[in-house]
């Protein structure tokens, strides 16, 4: 299995785009709207950001889970008993943003989740028409006015060779949104959970763009759209000495959006949040 590259512009696009996160639970897209500028200058802005004290002016809120989170209190993947070796900052538009990044990122936040509602509105197109009439709304309404969509910041700090036995950047797991809308990062690393049992690299040109199932949407669909384990590893030789800067952004629903008859959105997202230790 191969991870295809999907040309936003072409005419059959989003059926093609759908198929692959059928097949996958992932999609590659190229020659998107997302200014490939704009996503450089937030990378280098952030770099600067975390490798200064500052950060620490903006620690998180446990009840509100904005901000930055240490490496001290970092996720630690379901199913696994080892930090992952990464550091991220949580932005909400309603949330706490240093004021000097906070114009740009909020642009970028406002513009893929802008994207994001279109390609949501071709997997609901593209879907089967079981699963369409299984949803309790339309994907689109779903998410519509929803404070929840979180644009994490993260990054993983170059490697010093005194690193906890078996942990690396991000240990396997599945997201626990609907989409998940992620530039390629700065750095190679991360990789997809084929059917097969092997590990496959996800395209990582510069300028394009992937999207990965979460959890939330393989529970609306009844699993016909996989929330499919990826992982970062760490990297070898010389590029581990170079830190990894990546921005998803994971789309989520209002809280009372009813995923099927074991979940609403809420619901859903307090019990994965127990499960990673971070509530």
């Amino acid at each position: 299995m191969t991870l295809e590259t999907v040309d936003y512009q072409a005419d059959n696009a989003a059926e093609l785009f759908v198929k692959s996160l059928h097949e996958t639970g992932f999609g590659v897209l190229k020659n998107h709207p997302i200014p490939q500028e704009l996503v450089e200058s937030i990378y280098q802005q952030w770099q600067e950001f975390f490798n200064s004290e500052r950060k620490y002016q903006f620690e998180f809120s446990p009840a509100t889970q904005d901000g930055y989170f240490p490496a001290s209190v970092s996720e630690t993947a379901k199913g696994h008993s080892v930090k992952d070796i990464k550091e991220y900052f949580h932005v909400y538009p309603w949330g706490k943003v240093p004021p000097e990044l906070s114009e740009q990122i909020l642009d970028y936040y406002q513009r893929t989740n802008a994207f994001a509602a279109e390609l949501l509105a071709w997997v609901e197109a593209y879907a089967p028409a079981a699963v369409q009439a299984n949803l309790s709304m339309a994907l689109s309404e779903m998410i519509k006015d929803s404070h929840k969509t979180l644009l994490r910041i993260l990054h993983y700090p170059p490697m010093t060779g005194v690193e906890e036995p078996g942990a690396i950047r991000a240990a396997a797991h599945e997201d626990i949104n609907l989409l998940t809308i992620l530039p390629a990062a700065n750095e190679p690393g991360l990789q997809v959970l084929a059917k097969n049992g092997e590990w496959l690299d996800v395209p990582c040109d510069f300028g394009n763009l992937i999207i990965n199932i979460g959890d939330m949407l393989q529970e609306a669909s009844g699993g016909y759209f996989p929330s499919t384990t990826h992982r970062v590893i760490n990297p070898s030789g010389e590029r581990s000495q170079h830190s990894r800067l990546s921005l998803p952004l994971f789309l989520h629903p209002k809280p009372e959006v009813v995923l099927s008859e074991r979940y609403t959105a809420d619901s859903y997202l307090m019990e994965r949040l127990r499960e990673l230790g971070l509530i």
